[in-house]
């Protein structure tokens, strides 16, 4: 069961190897939104957007819900939020660090 969650782990982080799917989850922290909402504020294409969602749910990042025509795409665990977070922070420090140095 360990080896499967240390795969399962390794997996989601190369999802997270991208910047716009870094940007995507930045954006959502604040809530659900729609494809074209996500795209406006990501400066991204469509077509490009739309990629990186589907990437997102298949791994189970990302939950959608339809309203019509829209579909709102939001964090499917409030916990990866907190993980981004976490990991900015750390980043952020060893880059403080390292312009100290």
């Amino acid at each position: 069961m360990k080896n499967d969650i240390s795969e399962f782990h390794a997996e989601v982080c190369k999802t997270f190897a991208h910047f716009k799917r870094l940007g995507i989850l930045n954006i959502l922290k604040a809530g659900e939104l729609t494809a074209s909402e996500i795209t406006k504020e990501l400066g991204a294409t469509k077509a490009n957007t739309s990629q990186h969602l589907a990437r997102m749910r298949m791994r189970g990042i990302l939950k959608t819900r339809r309203d019509g025509t829209n579909i709102y795409s939001r964090m499917a665990n409030d916990k990866l939020a907190e993980a981004c977070n976490l990991m900015q922070d750390a980043l952020a420090q060893i880059s403080a660090d390292a312009q100290r140095d």
